[in-house]
C-alpha cells in the first residue's frame, strides 16, 4: 500500500525528531528539511501529499515558501506552524489559502489530526457515514412499514433526502442501498395514496395535510395580515432536495423562521397544482367559478396564462386589501429587469414572482442531449440546480432581497422523478400528452398498475367529456402508448417528469426566510 508522503520545513527540524518517529510509525513517509528555500526545491522535484510550514525561517520566511509552492501546485495542502498569535498572519495565511494554522509548540496528535482532516477526511466520512446509515437502514425500513399517515410519509421523506445528500458527498455502495429504500418508500406510499387521497376531500373529519388550493389561506395570509410585506417565490418543478441544496446558497444572507411540506394535488402538474395554488380553488371550482380562466387539456394556448387574475380573485373573494404585483420570470432578462424596477414594486404588501428556470432544465434534459447527460443521476440533477441558481441572476435577487431586508416565502407547485419503466396505455387522440398522468374517456389500462380516478368531481377535478377519467403512474412508472411503444421507452427512459403519484412529486418544500441583515 502506498503510503502518503510528508514533507516537513522548520529551522529547528532537529528538535522535533519524536514527531517524525511518531508519523512514520503511522505509516507516514517523512522528509525533511530547514528552510524555505529546500521546500520549495524538494516539492517542485518530487510528489508530497502534504506539506508543513514553519512560518518563522532565516531566509526566506514561511509565507514566501507558501506562495512558491502554490504558484507550482495549487492543490497539495499545506500547513502554517508559527508561534505567533496575530492575526494579520493568520490572515495573510488564509488569504494564501492554507489548509491549517497550527500555534506552537505543536504535539504530534495535532500534526496527525491536521494530516487527517486533509488526507484522509473523505474516507473517514464515507466511513462514518456509511456506518450511520447502516444503523438507521432498518429503522428506516420499519417506519416505511409503519406509516399511515401523511405526516409519518413526510418525516420518511425527509428522512430520506437527508441520507441522499449525506451519502452522495462520497462515493460508495451504499448509495445503490438508499436507492432501492427510497423505490421501496415511493410503492408503498402510492399504495397509502391509493387508500387515502379521495377521503381527503370527501371525509371532513379525515386527518391529510395542506393541500395546493389552501396555500394562501393557511399560510401568506396570516402573514401578511400582521401588516408584513411578503415575497412569495414559487420555483416551477421544485423538490424538497433542491431546496436543501440552494439553500446551502442563501444560509449566509438568510435564517429560516419555518420550514415545512404541504402535498400538492393531483395531478403534480403546473396546469392544475399551480392555478389551485393561486386561485385557492380545486381545479373543477375554476372551471365552474372563472370559466374564461380554466384551459382545457385539449386546448393548444397555454393553461396558466391567468395566474396574476387568479390571486386577484383569491384575494378579493377572502375580502383582503393587500396591494400586490406578479411578475413570471421565463429567461435571465427578465429577471434582471424585475431587480433594476425594485422600487416600482417593493411597497406592496404582496409580491408574487414565479421563476420557471427550474422547470425548463427539467425539460431542457428530456430534449437536450447535452443537459440529459449533465443530469444523469439525482445527484447530478441537484448539482446542475444549484449552478444554475448561483450563476443566475436569480442569485442577484436573493442578494438584493436579503440587502432590502425583505421577508420571504420560497415554495413551488409540484416536484418531478425520474422514471424508468414504461406502462402501456391506450387512448383517443384527445387523451393529453403527460406521461405521468392521463385523462380522457375509454381508456385502456392495467388497474394493477395505476390509480385511476373514475369519478373526477370527487378529488375537485373537472371532467371534459361525461365519462373522462383520470389515471395517475407511480412508482418510477411512465405511460407509453403500444403503436410507438419502442420509441417513448427509449426516449423517455431515466428523464425527469411529473404529474404522479411520490414524495418527490407530491410532498413539496414551503420556508419562510428572514433577511440577517
Amino acid at each position: 500500500m502506498k503510503k502518503d508522503r510528508i514533507l516537513w520545513a522548520d529551522d529547528e527540524i532537529d528538535l522535533l525528531k519524536s514527531h517524525v518517529m511518531f508519523l512514520e510509525a503511522k505509516g507516514y513517509e517523512v522528509v525533511c528539511v530547514n528552510n524555505g528555500q529546500d521546500a520549495v526545491q524538494v516539492s517542485s522535484e518530487e510528489h508530497f501529499d502534504i506539506i508543513f510550514l514553519d512560518e518563522n525561517m532565516p531566509g526566506m520566511s514561511g509565507l514566501e515558501a507558501l506562495s512558491m509552492i502554490k504558484e507550482k501546485d495549487t492543490m497539495v495542502p499545506v500547513v502554517m506552524i508559527t508561534k505567533s498569535e496575530e492575526e494579520n498572519l493568520m490572515n495573510q495565511a488564509i488569504g494564501k489559502k492554507i489548509a491549517d494554522y497550527l500555534i506552537k509548540p505543536v504535539n504530534p496528535n495535532q500534526i496527525l489530526l491536521s494530516i487527517k482532516k486533509n488526507l484522509n477526511k473523505k474516507e473517514i466520512i464515507s466511513s462514518t457515514t456509511t456506518d450511520d446509515y447502516r444503523s438507521e437502514f432498518g429503522r428506516i425500513g420499519m417506519q416505511i412499514n409503519d406509516s399511515f399517515s401523511y405526516q409519518d410519509w413526510m418525516d420518511v421523506y425527509k428522512k430520506l433526502v437527508y441520507w441522499e445528500l449525506e451519502l452522495e458527498q462520497t462515493e460508495h455502495q451504499m448509495t445503490d442501498v438508499l436507492r432501492m429504500q427510497k423505490e421501496e418508500a415511493d410503492s408503498t406510499f402510492v399504495k397509502f395514496i391509493k387508500k387515502n387521497y379521495e377521503s381527503w376531500f370527501t371525509d371532513a373529519n379525515v386527518d391529510r395535510p395542506m393541500l395546493s388550493h389552501e396555500l394562501f389561506k393557511k399560510q401568506l395570509f396570516p402573514l401578511l395580515d400582521k401588516e408584513e410585506s411578503v415575497f412569495f417565490i414559487v420555483f416551477d418543478n421544485f423538490r424538497f432536495d433542491q431546496w436543501r441544496i440552494v439553500w446551502e446558497l442563501l444560509h449566509n444572507e438568510f435564517m429560516i423562521e419555518s420550514e415545512d411540506m404541504y402535498s400538492s394535488i393531483l395531478p403534480t402538474a403546473t396546469q392544475y397544482a399551480r392555478n389551485a395554488i393561486f386561485s385557492g380553488l380545486m381545479p373543477l371550482q375554476i372551471q365552474k367559478m372563472f370559466p374564461q380562466y380554466w384551459v382545457e387539456e385539449e386546448a393548444e394556448e397555454g393553461k396558466n396564462n391567468f395566474e396574476e387574475e387568479l390571486i386577484r380573485t383569491q384575494i378579493e373573494r377572502y375580502r383582503k386589501k393587500y396591494s400586490f404585483s406578479y411578475h413570471k420570470i421565463n429567461d435571465s432578462s427578465s429577471c434582471e429587469k424585475l431587480i433594476d424596477e425594485y422600487s416600482n414594486y417593493c411597497q406592496n404588501q404582496l409580491n408574487v414572482v414565479v421563476f420557471n428556470f427550474v422547470d425548463m432544465l427539467s425539460h431542457a434534459r428530456t430534449d437536450s442531449k447535452m443537459i440529459r447527460e449533465l443530469a444523469s443521476s439525482e445527484a447530478a440533477y441537484r448539482s446542475l440546480t444549484k449552478s444554475w441558481f448561483q450563476h443566475s441572476s436569480v442569485a442577484d435577487f436573493f442578494h438584493l432581497l436579503a440587502e432590502k431586508k425583505a421577508k420571504v416565502m420560497i415554495t413551488t407547485d409540484h416536484g418531478t422523478i425520474k422514471v424508468d419503466n414504461a406502462v402501456k396505455v391506450v387512448g383517443d387522440r384527445n387523451t393529453n400528452t403527460n406521461l405521468r398522468y392521463k385523462v380522457g374517456k375509454n381508456l385502456d389500462y392495467n388497474n394493477k398498475e395505476v390509480f385511476a380516478i373514475k369519478n373526477p368531481e370527487k378529488i375537485g377535478l373537472p371532467s371534459p367529456n361525461v365519462s373522462s377519467s383520470y389515471i395517475f403512474a407511480g412508482n418510477k412508472d411512465f405511460f407509453a402508448y403500444p403503436n410507438n411503444y419502442n420509441y417513448y421507452v427509449s426516449y423517455f427512459k431515466d428523464t425527469f417528469q411529473h404529474g404522479g403519484i411520490s414524495l418527490e412529486e407530491m410532498f413539496v418544500p414551503f420556508v419562510v426566510l428572514k433577511s440577517k441583515r
